[in-house]
């Protein structure tokens, strides 16, 4: 893709519908089957922005056809009572996929209480077991945001192959899975972080930026290339003109006079979390029930 006067903005809310609407299709195929996908979350303490996104995990489920389970639990929830819902979670054949909301209290153990989810209903991808089945390339479930990310530059560039990407951080969530995905896509791939030396010109080498930081408009014009395909997964709340407002990784006016599509923060990478929240849960389905018949999801091998 070569540089435009006006570049493509990466329309991650239309995306994200797409995405919804061909899992609303399978979850039809899945019930004609005898299967009927059903998501369990769980929610610790009262915070308000976790609040706000179970609900909307919980309303796009439904919106697909999923069947959504709610376990809200106080805040002082000891970590043995959480693992051992978890226990039960793990052992009912009619909830396929088990999702955890972050953060959890200080006093829960985060990393013991995601690795108690079953890999098979792991559909944040989070899993010591999926961690390695991704980067070994195989069948397993992956973290939500880098697989939205990974869609949206299949859709806006096609084949990925060749091409050059750098990772703009090495986060388990999204830097490390993001350039796992990319490999598989057949890029080569080169992942900076705050160690790095010469980050600006490397990624002024890359064909595809994928930012993912936490710092907000740290990448400007001057670290992309004329024609570069920008991702910013950063969501940062700043204080402007007087104002609150969100802002991503990338200088969004600037990264523009280089840009040859950008996805724009809010309304880019966001929406294809949750929508790539259910295809996990359709995975998860099938996975755990090949009976059914259907379709198992695959992932391409690595040459």
């Amino acid at each position: 893709m070569s540089a435009a006067s006006t570049p493509l903005l990466i329309d991650g809310k239309a995306a994200a519908a797409r995405v919804l609407a061909e899992v609303g299709r399978e979850v039809i195929a899945l019930k004609d089957a005898g299967l009927a996908p059903a998501l369990a979350v769980v929610l610790v303490g009262q915070d308000p922005a976790s609040q706000v996104y179970v609900r909307n995990k919980v309303l796009r489920a439904e919106e697909c056809g999923i069947r959504s389970l709610e376990h809200k639990l106080p805040a002082d929830t000891a970590e043995a009572d959480l693992l051992a819902l978890i226990h039960t979670l793990n052992g009912d054949d009619s909830v396929h996929g088990i999702l955890v909301q972050l953060p959890l209290p200080g006093h829960i153990d985060e990393s013991r209480v995601l690795q108690a989810v079953s890999p098979l209903k792991d559909v944040d991808g989070f899993h010591a077991e999926n961690v390695g089945g991704l980067s070994q390339g195989r069948d397993v479930l992956t973290p939500c945001t880098p697989a939205g990310c990974l869609r949206l530059l299949q859709d806006t560039c096609g084949n990925l192959t060749g091409k050059h990407a750098v990772v703009i951080g090495r986060s388990n969530i999204v830097g490390k899975p993001m350039a796992a995905l990319l490999l598989k896509a057949h890029c080569t791939v080169t992942v900076v972080h705050s160690r790095s030396a010469n980050l600006k010109e490397l990624c002024r080498q890359a064909d595809i930026v994928v930012a993912a930081v936490g710092r907000p408009r740290l990448v400007d014009a001057e670290w992309l290339k004329p024609g570069a395909v920008v991702i910013d997964v950063g969501i940062n709340r700043i204080e402007e003109d007087g104002r609150s407002k969100l802002v991503g990784d990338v200088d969004f006016d600037s990264a523009l006079a280089h840009a040859a599509a950008i996805t724009p923060v809010p309304g880019g990478v966001g929406p294809m979390t949750i929508a790539f929240l259910m295809k996990n849960t359709l995975a998860a389905a099938r996975l755990q029930h090949p009976a059914a018949g259907l379709p198992q999801p695959s992932m391409e091998n690595p040459a």
